[in-house]
């Protein structure tokens, strides 16, 4: 039995029908895209340095918790180790099995969501943090062996989340501590108290653009001097850890970009030279003497839109560039006479035809690369390899199909390979140019997107995931 009134029930169909014309007029005429704008690539999530009109007071804020000492002296300076290397010769034998359980965890803090690694300097380890709460970027010191927060020095900045926020190792030298923040702030800080020295907006001062996902470049201290690639006005700086003064900018008259890549140190020939994998190209910049921060060399053959990877400078004056998103790897010769430089592409390849990595920087030992391939590199993809580094396109040996590791940190430590996955697992492979062998490994914790560079001293090491780090004992 209906309750519908016969009258409504007539009209019904016509309405319906008008219903209907409505809609397709509406789809045909309308445009439903007309607010959209043309997403460019590498143009996407790009944090611009008038993103904001706030005041950042660098360094303004200061907790103090509790007094420290210890008796160690390992050290893990800064991004890659002190070498800029990412190898540690142990100052203690370090496990080879894990005896079906876990290395005895010391301590473990949560953080706020990013990927930014550990310093270790005398017992203290060193973290760039950010908390949502506070709306701050904060370093915070914590003792090695317990955890105990020591003390937190920072500033309040807004950063929206972006597949993380924070994403740098500070660099840390006896007496300097030195930052760099998501959107560029740089503070300098006294190493044992934290007082604070001085700050430096990169955004702001060189009218730079931050990369997509925040700044990835992990700051440098070459002989107390804090070494930056800033885009913009100049392409790298130095500045002197003890007043903040600027003491040499190198020009940038391409207008090269600030990427995630960080600046590594190389010495060829003699020269000593700051090697920088730029948005726009590859530099070697003088380290040293009366041309410091100028020029020596640069190519513009190496331009791609996101590099995150940092060169690896062979001692035989190859360097190394890689990167993800499709854009495979290159060899450069560097050619010196007369005390001048020139940069010579020797190869170019696609991922998959040879060593290329999407976010770790490979390792080079024993005339030999090992590094993670890119998801993007066919059969390989994800896989730990070891190639020739005289020419990368000749891999030696692959971990295998079963063997994947996601955008998992490596370092060698101990003539060991320690590798950490996406999900917590941490391995331990054998340095060999033979053939793949995993000694061990163990889940340490349910880890998401554990892809922060791991450090290592005194038997120590510190690791996270996106939201909580911890140290274990990996002593033998």
């Amino acid at each position: 039995m209906s309750f519908i009134p016969e009258r409504l029930l007539k009209a019904a169909p016509i309405a319906l029908i008008i219903t209907g014309i409505l809609a397709i007029g509406y789809w045909l005429w309308v445009d439903p895209t007309k607010e959209f704008t043309v997403s460019e690539p590498g143009k996407d999530n790009v944090v611009s340095a008038d993103s904001s009109n706030e005041q950042v007071r660098i360094g303004e804020l200061f907790e103090r918790f509790t007094t420290f000492s210890s008796t160690l002296k390992g050290s893990w300076i800064r991004f890659r180790g002190g070498n800029s290397d990412n190898i540690k010769l142990s100052e203690v034998p370090l496990l080879e099995k894990f005896a079906q359980k876990p290395p005895k965890l010391l301590w473990s803090v949560e953080l706020g969501e990013g990927h930014s690694g550990a310093a270790i300097y005398n017992g203290l380890v060193y973290v760039l943090d950010y908390d949502e709460t506070k709306k701050a970027d904060l370093l915070r010191c914590f003792a090695l062996e317990t955890g105990k927060e020591v003390w937190r020095r920072g500033y309040n900045v807004l950063i929206r989340r972006n597949h993380g926020m924070s994403r740098t190792v500070p660099a840390v030298t006896e007496k300097y501590i030195l930052t760099m923040g998501p959107r560029g702030h740089v503070m300098c800080l006294e190493r044992e108290t934290g007082n604070f020295i001085w700050g430096l907006d990169v955004a702001k001062d060189f009218k730079s653009e931050i990369p997509l996902w925040y700044t990835g470049q992990c700051p440098l201290i070459i002989n107390d001097v804090a070494v930056i690639a800033t885009g913009g006005t100049s392409l790298m700086i130095g500045v002197d850890c003890v007043t903040g003064k600027i003491r040499w900018k190198t020009p940038n008259p391409d207008a090269w970009k600030m990427s995630h890549s960080s600046i590594m140190p190389y010495t060829y020939k003699g020269r000593n030279m700051f090697v920088y994998a730029a948005v726009g190209g590859v530099v070697g910049v003088a380290a040293d003497g009366p041309e410091v921060g100028s020029v020596l060399w640069k190519s513009s053959a190496w331009n791609k839109s996101v590099v995150a990877p940092s060169p690896v400078c062979t001692p035989n004056g190859k360097i190394f560039l890689t990167a993800g998103y499709g854009a495979g790897s290159m060899v450069l010769q560097l050619v010196e006479a007369g005390g001048k430089f020139n940069a010579k592409v020797l190869k170019t390849y696609k991922p998959g035809d040879g060593l290329s990595s999407e976010q770790q920087t490979p390792i080079q030992t024993d005339g030999h690369f090992f590094g993670i391939m890119p998801k993007d590199a066919k059969a390989l993809r994800n896989q730990l390899v070891c190639v020739d580094s005289n020419d990368p396109t000749k891999i030696v040996w692959s971990s295998g199909s079963e063997a994947r590791f996601g955008l998992g940190p490596y370092i060698l430590a101990d003539d060991k390979i320690f590798l950490l996955n996406d999900d917590g697992t941490l391995f331990i492979i054998k340095k060999s140019t033979k053939g793949y062998e995993e000694l061990d490994h163990v889940q340490l914790f349910e880890g998401i997107d554990a892809w922060a560079p791991l450090a290592i001293a005194d038997g120590y090491m510190v690791l996270r995931d996106s939201k909580r780090m911890i140290c274990i004992n990996l002593k033998r």
